[in-house]
């Protein structure tokens, strides 16, 4: 693996602006959103206008993604993201939520999830995670994946690899009548072949026009997670597995998490609906 340093919290930059014609989720400026008590089957308009969300959730991370080098600062890619959104009618979903103060999740390399963009800039040899959500016609689409920046070396190529890999398993394994713990079934089955670890306490959820439904889609199998998967049901599948244990701690911003043993670790996410034979992905550009 990689012997750079361990990442330390750069500088985060001011809120970015959202025009104010642009409708935000109605958790923006409180501390928490208001409980989900709606249905986690969608009707087919909902559906379609979660379409539009994903695939400009999915358009926006590309548009990051290009901007992945060597020199660069995760504040920027945060720039890029926030841009293209407002541009094209959507709202950043993370911008606000529980106070999150910017408009996508940047997590390089030790950092499981929830990162903030920052000062930090962008070695060669890092892996990071891009993670952006858009809110547009009162619905939210989600979707992450890891690139590299630069030369990375192959433990780390590897196990981006893998991770995608373990999320389009995964996708194959969404049927109707199946319970949601064969999701985290196949997902660690596939991670436990490279005696990777899979983190238990960050999950896939339910999304639609919440955030985080309160549905919750484990990526180890656990037998708790019962449910039964129906045709219009959307949720995510976003597995993050790393090359050590699955044990995290958070660091003092309340939000960046980071593998306990500093070991690397990679993430994918798509927004699903179920159909009446499988998934479709709503998080394609």
């Amino acid at each position: 693996m990689s012997g750079q340093s361990l990442l330390v919290p750069g500088t985060v930059s001011p809120h970015r602006g959202v025009p104010a014609s642009i409708p935000r989720p109605e958790y923006v400026g409180k501390d928490a959103p208001t409980p989900y008590t709606g249905p986690e089957v969608q009707d087919s308009e909902t559906v379609e206008k979660m379409r539009i969300a994903g695939r400009i959730a999915a358009r926006a991370m590309a548009e990051a993604a290009e901007h992945i080098a060597p020199g660069v600062t995760t504040d920027k890619l945060d720039e890029v993201a926030h841009e293209y959104l407002c541009d094209h009618g959507a709202y950043p979903s993370t911008l606000g939520y529980r106070k999150f103060p910017k408009s996508l999740c940047t997590s390089v390399n030790e950092v499981i999830c929830h990162g903030i963009p920052d000062s930090t800039v962008l070695r060669d040899g890092d892996i990071v995670n891009l993670d952006v959500t858009a809110y547009v016609h009162g619905v939210h689409g989600d979707n992450n994946a890891t690139y590299p920046c630069g030369g990375v070396d192959e433990e780390s190529r590897l196990l981006v690899e893998r991770t995608r890999e373990s999320l389009n398993r995964a996708i194959k394994a969404v049927r109707p009548g199946r319970q949601i713990n064969v999701i985290g079934r196949v997902i660690e089955s596939y991670a436990k072949r490279f005696g990777y670890g899979v983190v238990r306490d960050f999950t896939g959820h339910g999304i639609n026009s919440s955030f985080h439904s309160g549905l919750i889609i484990p990526h180890y199998d656990d037998p708790r997670a019962t449910t039964v998967m129906k045709p219009g049901m959307t949720f995510t599948i976003e597995p993050m597995l790393t090359l050590g244990t699955h044990e995290w701690e958070m660091w003092e911003d309340g939000w960046t998490v980071v593998t306990k043993d500093r070991k690397r670790t990679a993430q994918f996410e798509h927004t699903l609906v179920v159909t009446d034979s499988g998934a479709e992905i709503l998080t394609l550009p």
